[in-house]
């Protein structure tokens, strides 16, 4: 393992600690494996399986978890394939509630094509919840004491296209921020009343909500009205090979693609959050955090599978970008 970067010890005297809320409406049990050729029709033999509790809000948990941070996590739990769910969450003492619903987990799975280095991702929608299924979480977000809470990934089905708009509103109502990472109409709704701190899309969920082409230097302006319209105090943007960027009202800072070895895109944006809410947590800068979630991002990109990020991946990269 690397020593950690001066700026980032893990000592902040003066500084208490922030406690995370992660949220996982729609999780899944994300399982990977290797092939040589993926082939229609005929069976494609598989090797090298793994199998993790995945989902945004998890994957965001695991992350946190492993840069040596604290967080609850809080997700909808059904079916076999949710007691599965949380059996695989015990080991990783991780504080959790699973709150229950009728239907099933979701199961995801990814195939890495080794003759091509190419990735099939088959992500499933996920249960049917109702109403009444997810009442018990927007009242949990409501009493909590978290200082940060952090939901990412869909929506199940039947959840309404508000239902992080009225997270957001629970945990701001208690002075908590709110961090999302969420794409199509649940996207579309925080922005528009959501007022959330930090909302994290990919320049392919940004285009889709705006309806229109961006690159690398039409997305920064574009979101900037968003943030100046009070949707957000924060957009960033991950813009792939292109890197990312952070808005603020009266800011664009821009960070080029870190070059690393690339295995499996699975949780890249996961960590990327992950690395700054774990970073503004410890008592870091706002930018300082887009660099650290930059590194998480690049970091679990050089992991096969669903395995995420390395700590000492995370740890090194951040050293060498911050020079």
């Amino acid at each position: 393992m690397c020593d950690l970067p001066f700026s980032f010890t893990l000592s902040h005297p003066m500084v208490i600690m922030k406690k995370i809320l992660c949220l996982a409406l729609n999780p899944a049990i994300d399982i990977s494996s290797d092939t040589d050729v993926v082939r229609h029709t005929h069976k494609t033999r598989t090797h090298n399986q793994q199998q993790f509790p995945g989902g945004g809000g998890i994957n965001v948990a695991r992350v946190i978890k492993t840069l040596g941070g604290q967080c609850e996590l809080a997700f909808l739990s059904g079916g076999a394939t949710g007691q599965l769910l949380e059996a695989m969450l015990e080991p990783l003492a991780i504080g959790t509630r699973a709150f229950p619903i009728h239907d099933p987990v979701r199961v995801a799975y990814a195939v890495h094509e080794t003759s091509t280095n190419l990735e099939y991702r088959f992500v499933p929608e996920g249960p049917l919840v109702t109403e009444a299924e997810l009442e018990p979480v927007l009242r949990m977000v409501a009493a909590s004491d978290a200082d940060y809470v952090v939901a990412s990934g869909s929506l199940p089905r039947g959840a309404p296209d508000d239902t992080y708009v009225r997270l957001a509103q629970a945990a701001k109502a208690r002075g908590a921020r709110f961090f999302l990472d969420t794409s199509g109409p649940a996207l579309a709704a925080a922005l528009t009343s959501a007022q959330v701190f930090l909302v994290k899309p990919s320049l392919g969920e940004f285009e889709a909500m705006v309806g229109q082409k961006l690159d690398h230097q039409t997305v920064g302006p574009v979101a900037q009205d968003f943030v100046r319209r009070g949707a957000a105090e924060f957009i960033a943007v991950t813009l792939g090979a292109d890197g990312a960027i952070l808005v603020s009202a009266d800011k664009i800072v821009r960070l080029p693609a870190i070059q690393v070895p690339v295995n499996s895109a699975t949780g890249a944006g996961d960590s990327f959050v992950a690395g700054i809410v774990w970073s503004l947590a410890e008592g870091h800068g706002i930018e300082d955090a887009f660099h650290f979630g930059q590194a998480s991002g690049a970091a679990a990109v050089m992991t096969a599978g669903t395995e995420l990020c390395r700590r000492e991946d995370v740890f090194r990269l951040y050293a060498t970008t911050r020079g």
